[in-house]
């Protein structure tokens, strides 16, 4: 018998017929755990239901999602719907018309009970918090160092912030001593001296290829961290003990980048905007002080005849204090210099003698200054301080 060639497409769509009409695949009942959920921004609900040895991917319709039932990663749940295949890609999944909860998985649990503990212990408390330098020199990385994880923060960090330094501590990021190594990283970190931020984190998984993050001592050696440190572990959807621990939480590896480093160009922009706001302002102040000295000048001139007026007033005032000061110490000076005559011009006065009991003989001729000009018989004057009389020389 020979063997026809088929297509691939014609094998997928074979492959595809035989699962549709298989009866029990085209009405299968399922158990195991989720994980891996994701929300399509469609509606279409997709996740993989795993037990200890294997897994299925799994899909379900917008029209068949049940909005009171709230999946989460971890559940334990009862799924019943029918395989098929992608023709596209070749590859069967279980597509779930209904689905139940039976019980949380065993991990899924385990986070639960430690996050709850911590809490308690306050390891999440806002107040423990540090605040992310905003201009960090030297940034310290722990996650895989051939993972995509540091060529995205490496990308972000030179095109925002090329100033900064990266140092990179090589971890695993998965497996059985992985949470040892991210432990050793944080602490390593911490006695380098010069480190600003810490970025811990990894790329998407399900929760088992996350478990590291959600390991107590993980937890507690970035508690402990003298260092800010920034957890970008898993997609958006994802949630790790780190992300509640650390001291801000990224959605992704590169968003992370962008929360611990400033935007060069937008430093600038800022910096050139501020700058013409100022020159405006001062152009403002400029202009207004300009008119005020405009209104100033009109006053000055309407006003400086009278200031000039007055200034004249003012001279002529100190001129007319200034002579009265000069005729009173005069008139002073000339008074005691009178008084001083009157006193030496007293001294000689013959009334003065007078009153100290002498007497003045005149005769005829005049003042008698002596006897000998003197006969018997003249008439005299003699002169006292209160009048006269008449004598006559007698004796001789």
């Amino acid at each position: 018998m020979k063997i026809r060639t088929l297509e691939i497409s014609e094998l997928n769509q074979y492959i595809n017929r035989v699962l549709n009409d298989d009866p029990i695949l085209s009405n299968v009942k399922v158990k195991g755990e989720i994980s891996n959920l994701k929300m399509h921004s469609s509606g279409n609900i997709y996740l993989t239901l795993k037990d200890d040895k294997s897994k299925i991917n799994c899909m379900i319709y917008k029209k068949n999602v049940n909005n009171k039932l709230k999946l989460e990663d971890g559940n334990k749940v009862i799924a019943t719907g029918y395989v098929s295949s992608y023709l596209r890609d070749g590859v069967y999944q279980l597509y779930i018309e209904s689905i139940e909860i039976e019980g949380m998985g065993t991990l899924f649990y385990e986070f639960l009970k430690l996050k709850e503990r911590l809490d308690k212990e306050g390891l999440f408390s806002v107040a423990h918090k540090k605040q992310i330098p905003r201009f960090p020199k030297n940034i310290g990385v722990i996650t895989s160092p051939t993972g995509a994880v540091i060529r995205d923060i490496i990308n972000v960090v030179s095109r925002r912030y090329p100033k900064v330094n990266i140092k990179l501590y090589p971890v695993q990021v998965q497996g059985v001593s992985s949470a040892k190594t991210l432990v050793e990283g944080v602490r390593f970190l911490n006695n380098v001296g010069d480190i600003d931020t810490i970025i811990i984190g990894r790329g998407g998984g399900s929760l088992e290829e996350l478990w590291s993050f959600n390991e107590e001592i993980v937890a507690r050696a970035i508690y402990n961290s003298n260092i800010p440190v920034i957890s970008a572990v898993g997609h958006e959807t994802d949630f790790t003990i780190c992300d509640f621990v650390a001291d801000m939480r990224a959605p992704t590896p590169s968003a992370a980048a962008e929360i611990a480093t400033p935007n060069l160009f937008d430093l600038e922009y800022t910096q050139k905007n501020r700058m013409m706001r100022m020159s405006k302002s001062i152009k403002n102040i400029i202009s207004v002080e300009k008119e005020k000295i405009k209104l100033s000048k009109n006053k000055y001139n309407v006003q400086l005849e009278k200031v000039v007026i007055n200034d004249r007033y003012i001279d002529l005032d100190r001129i007319n204090l200034s002579l009265e000061n000069s005729m009173e110490r005069l008139f002073v000076t000339k008074k005691n210099s009178l008084n001083m005559l009157a006193s030496s011009f007293g001294s000689l006065n013959p009334f003065s003698v007078l009153e100290r009991g002498y007497s003045i003989v005149e005769n005829k001729n005049g003042l008698v200054s002596s006897r000998e000009k003197l006969e018997i018989g003249d008439e005299l004057d003699v002169v006292f301080s209160d009048g006269k009389v008449k004598c006559e020389v007698i004796e001789k």
